[in-house]
């Protein structure tokens, strides 16, 4: 009982300190009376330099960050990664596919080299902070509708101009919807990539979110990736593995990444009784806070792709016209324009050591087509104390690369939506032509000979963490075949061992515990005897 008068009071305690944050971070001004945005206003930048008129400071503060630059330095290798060499196994790569992949970058303009990246009016402040009726449209390099437009093009649908007096009249705090309008639709659509992120946490139910319940906690991304001059710590580019420390207090300074789990809930959280506290706080040594609490992803209704084979693309119908498959629910599993499709739902992850440091491969990578290429290696093992078992998306590409220089190709496939191109594409199933225009992009030689190969990537899970009496139950890894089947270098009890000597053991503690009974009877019997 007074377990549960403990939790229930930590519940009540953090659900108020949520409220009087929220309180203290309410608005002190209202914009609608700003005659700086009272426009009107023809451009993003323009409304940006009416922003700037005031927060002096915030575009400099953007442009030191990744979210700007979207490049990376590794510490373990040196490895640049960013623009010109970062690749991945779904929409490939960025450059030369600019314009529509730039619709999620935080700035206006960006569909070629020319872009300059020191022009502060470039930087796009309603893309985080509009609290509605703002959308960056994927084909126009991150701008918004200027003008009723046709879009995509010749699809005979419209979309409206920006209204974007109203917008930035109404600009407040980052929520969910505007980090979730690019990070849910990486890889081109609603949880296509990450399988931990999607549009259902935009308003989810507790079982799916217990933070971000929107009865419950309703934490908003920044209450985790909590800023400091734009900086947002919590990044699956450099992630930490272990953080073996208590929490971090309110208004303490520290060089700790405040979004993991130990930074609010401590490395020893749990409370229960003591032995059973005590037996789950030794697990995490050994395991990642998520490995436990997220026992699936992709839980919300939004399924993820599990796989995707960029060979397949170019089948066209009877008509010779390109056509799209649909499963039972109506999800697309086929696409002539990308190739085919698994999806997956309420899937168990995939487990593996991890201890903070990861390799990517990129487009100067000398591949070996013989085996699946992995497009970036999580690194760590059992020996390493830094190292955690953690949970992931195992993702499976098959994408091309150049059999005579074995490098990974980036294709071609999307143009300014603006130029009339089909759908914003034009890769029209004319590989050579793609790969020859991706290559140039690149600054890349394409010898023109090239093949498919399978690829794997990896996806951390740490978001959909569930209540805490649906996180994975004890049996689910001590049994035969359990969770952690093939993870190396641990023992499960329950899972591992030798059945012979599993069952001596058992007979062992069972002849121990009838030698205990049959003394205590004895001595029952005859204590009378000694007085």
């Amino acid at each position: 009982m007074r377990t549960v008068i403990r939790q229930a009071v930590r519940l009540v305690l953090g659900a108020a300190l949520c409220v009087l944050g929220s309180a203290a971070l309410a608005a002190t001004a209202d914009h609608t009376k700003f005659k700086e945005l009272q426009g009107p206003f023809s451009s993003g930048e323009e409304v940006t330099r009416a922003c700037l008129s005031c927060h002096t400071e915030a575009a400099k503060q953007v442009m030191a960050t990744r979210h700007w630059t979207w490049e990376y330095e590794n510490p373990l290798d040196g490895t640049r990664l960013g623009k010109r060499t970062m690749i991945n196994a779904f929409c490939i790569g960025d450059r030369p596919n600019q314009a529509f992949c730039q619709s999620c970058h935080v700035g206006y303009g960006w569909q070629d080299d020319s872009f300059d990246f020191t022009a502060e009016e470039k930087v796009d402040c309603l893309a985080c902070h509009n609290t509605g009726g703002y959308r960056k449209l994927a084909g126009l390099a991150g701008h918004p509708a200027y003008e009723r437009m046709e879009y995509p093009p010749k699809s005979g649908k419209f979309v409206d101009a920006t209204d974007l007096e109203w917008v930035a009249q109404h600009v407040g705090a980052t929520s969910r919807e505007t980090c979730g309008s690019c990070h849910y639709a990486g890889g081109g659509g609603d949880g296509v990539k990450h399988g931990d992120l999607d549009s259902s946490l935009n308003a989810p139910p507790r079982e799916l979110d217990v933070h971000m319940a929107a009865d419950g906690l309703n934490f908003a991304c920044s209450e985790c990736h909590k800023a400091e001059e734009h900086v947002v710590p919590g990044s699956r580019i450099a992630m930490t593995a272990a953080d073996p420390h208590g929490p971090i207090r309110r208004g303490q300074h520290s060089d700790r990444n405040p979004a993991t789990c130990q930074s609010c809930h401590g490395d020893k959280p749990h409370k229960q009784s003591f032995l059973h506290a005590e037996r789950l706080n030794a697990h995490t040594d050994t395991l990642a806070c998520q490995t436990c609490h997220i026992p699936a992803f992709s839980r919300g209704g939004v399924p993820t792709k599990m796989a995707w084979d960029w060979s397949e693309a170019g089948r066209m119908n009877a008509d010779g016209k390109p056509f799209q498959l649909k499963d039972d629910d109506g999800h697309v599993i086929y696409d002539s324009k990308k190739g085919s499709f698994i999806l997956g739902e309420n899937v168990v992850p995939h487990y593996q050591w991890f201890n903070g440091e990861i390799t990517y491969s990129t487009l100067d990578t000398v591949i070996d087509p013989s085996a699946p290429v992995p497009i970036n290696t999580f690194h760590g093992d059992a020996r390493d104390p830094r190292a955690r078992i953690w949970p992931f998306k195992l993702f499976h590409g098959r994408q091309p690369y150049d059999v005579e220089h074995r490098q990974l190709l980036v294709p071609h496939v999307a143009t300014h939506a603006l130029e009339g191109s089909d759908t914003a594409f034009w890769l029209n199933f004319d590989w050579p032509k793609a790969l020859q225009a991706g290559a140039e992009a690149n600054n890349r030689q394409f010898s023109g000979n090239f093949d498919f190969v399978d690829t794997r990537m990896l996806w951390p899970i740490t978001h959909m963490v569930a209540p805490a009496e649906q996180a994975v139950a004890c049996q689910e890894c001590h049994s035969a075949s359990g969770r952690l089947a093939g993870v190396p270098g641990i023992y499960v009890p329950g899972q591992d061992g030798n059945q012979l000597v599993r069952t001596l053991g058992w007979l062992a503690v069972i002849g121990a515990l009838l030698g205990v009974l049959v003394h205590a009877t004895i001595r029952i019997l005859t204590h009378k005897r000694g007085n």
